[in-house]
């Protein structure tokens, strides 16, 4: 078989050289001359995979897409020419959330307030919110779940309704990009909600860029009329609204979801589904090729306090790298997807160890931090 794999998808030749020939490419400019002989398709969120891109192919008999969304997708049209799909649902929500915690903890301190005192929304209760719900919770700050379609779905959490996402200290969105009917999410952030919000306010966006009208927030933000802004993703990308970025406290080229653990864990999921598509046993999972963290364990002597605890987050992620690269090559040929492309090795929070040399400083703490995604141990 021939294999057409995203060039930036981790370890793919790894996982998938012995179902047959590999070929990369290039997700932003792929054609439907380059994989016209694909019979497995491997992409990301910035490949289209519809009828245009698969017209000269008459072969494929699978894709997927190593990301939690398939709105690039179109579900429809594979269906109707009896091609297989799969997607990683949950793949990178863990690295969603530390990027949410890495950057509320930039702002507590640069802001001068404790987490614990903030009241959080989260907008989307699937896989990434659910996450983001758990790591703030661990922490000890007060969340509210909303997701009209979950709800409606017999989903049995406690929501709450819009006008109290809309009163919360910090908003941060987890929904997929859904263009039309009940549960639409397209501009669910318009001009009229935005008017709504306050600069004592957060908002941040780690979902898809058009969940926010980019244009009403630009033209509020001149105003000095927006909440204090942390965007990973943007209408439009990656030819993004630049005009934006002086508004943007924190600024990044969706990466919220690129950690090196979570975009592997998106590939196996991946061969795994393979796997079970040609009936093959799965041989292979994500420890036989991902490295060992650079920093892996630590020694605590104390209990946590909130400034521990922000050092020990950035001592594996710091959002504050990320926003400042990404200012400094977003003006460059290809900036956004260079960045993307060469993006620095990211650790998730698990990957450290924490070795309590006191038993009563690790009684106290083992709950919150292994729900934060610490891996907690007795020295």
């Amino acid at each position: 078989m021939k294999i057409y794999i995203d060039e930036n998808v981790p370890y793919g030749k790894d996982f998938f050289e012995s179902f047959g020939e590999i070929i990369t490419f290039s997700g932003r400019n792929v054609t439907p001359e380059q994989v016209k002989d694909a019979d497995i398709l491997l992409v990301r969120s910035i490949t289209k995979v519809d009828q245009t891109l698969l017209s000269l192919n008459d072969n494929i008999k699978f894709v997927g897409t190593a990301t939690i969304g398939t709105d690039h997708i179109d579900l429809n049209y594979l269906q109707k020419r009896n091609i297989a799909f799969s997607s990683a649902p949950g793949c990178n929500k863990i690295s969603v959330a530390e990027y949410v915690l890495s950057a509320l903890l930039v702002l507590a301190e640069s802001n001068q307030f404790e987490l614990v005192d903030k009241s959080v929304a989260i907008v989307g209760a699937g896989n990434t919110g659910s996450a983001v719900y758990q790591c703030l919770t661990g922490l000890g700050v007060r969340c509210k779940l909303y997701d009209p379609p979950l709800q409606a779905a017999g989903d049995t959490r406690e929501f709450c309704d819009f006008s109290e996402v809309l009163k919360s200290d910090i908003i941060s969105l987890h929904v997929p990009k859904t263009m039309e009917g009940p549960f639409k999410t397209f501009h669910l952030f318009d001009e009229s909600v935005l008017q709504k919000l306050t600069p004592e306010q957060i908002l941040i966006n780690a979902c898809r860029g058009e969940v926010i009208d980019n244009q009403a927030l630009l033209t509020l933000a001149t105003e000095q009329k927006t909440p204090t802004l942390v965007l990973d993703v943007w209408e439009n990308e990656p030819n993004i609204e630049k005009a934006l970025l002086p508004f943007v406290t924190l600024a990044t080229p969706h990466i919220a979801g690129y950690s090196l653990d979570g975009r592997v864990r998106g590939t196996e999921m991946l061969y795994q589904a393979l796997c079970k598509y040609l009936k093959t046993e799965m041989l292979l999972n994500s420890t036989d090729f991902i490295v060992k963290a650079k920093i892996s364990q630590t020694d605590i002597q104390s209990s946590l306090t909130s400034e521990l605890l922000k050092s020990l987050v950035h001592l594996i992620y710091d959002v504050r790298r990320d926003d400042a690269l990404f200012r400094s090559k977003v003006n460059q040929i290809n900036g956004f997807d260079q960045m993307r492309k060469n993006y620095p090795e990211r650790r998730e929070l698990s990957t450290l160890s924490l070795n309590f040399i006191d038993p009563i400083h690790q009684n106290s703490q083992e709950i919150n931090l292994k729900k934060i995604g610490f891996t907690v141990k007795n020295k």
